[in-house]
């Protein structure tokens, strides 16, 4: 079907391809952050049930060096209020992606006349 489509229409197909590739990757990313602030935020919980006086260690690659509970709690309150602001920050660029997704979606079917795109509408979503 493609090949018979007018070149603007071709184009704005193209480029709603690469819409649907950059929401794919944003999601993608999005979901990594929120598990990885859902595990600081555990972590930042449970070490309020934790001695402050215990050996603490933390990771450093392959390697546990050992630290201090203020210095583990300040480690994770920060990583916490790191993750939820990229959690932010790619929501809003999701939003952003898909309402563009949206219009150029329109834009393309106000181009081919309407209801012609209903069927590959819902195949390129």
């Amino acid at each position: 079907m493609q090949g018979s489509l007018p070149p603007e229409a071709q184009e704005k197909l193209e480029e709603l391809q690469g819409l649907q590739q950059t929401a794919q990757q944003v999601a993608t990313q999005k979901q990594t952050a929120e598990s990885s602030l859902q595990e600081a935020k555990t972590a930042l919980d449970e070490l309020e049930n934790i001695d402050e006086d215990a050996t603490m260690y933390r990771e450093v690659g392959e390697l546990f060096v050992q630290t201090t509970y203020e210095e583990a709690k300040e480690n994770l309150s920060d990583k916490v209020d790191t993750l939820e602001i990229r959690v932010e920050t790619l929501t809003k660029q999701e939003e952003r992606v898909e309402g563009q997704f949206e219009e150029l979606q329109q834009e393309l079917q106000q181009m081919l006349g309407g209801g012609a795109m209903g069927g590959a509408g819902g195949a390129a979503q």
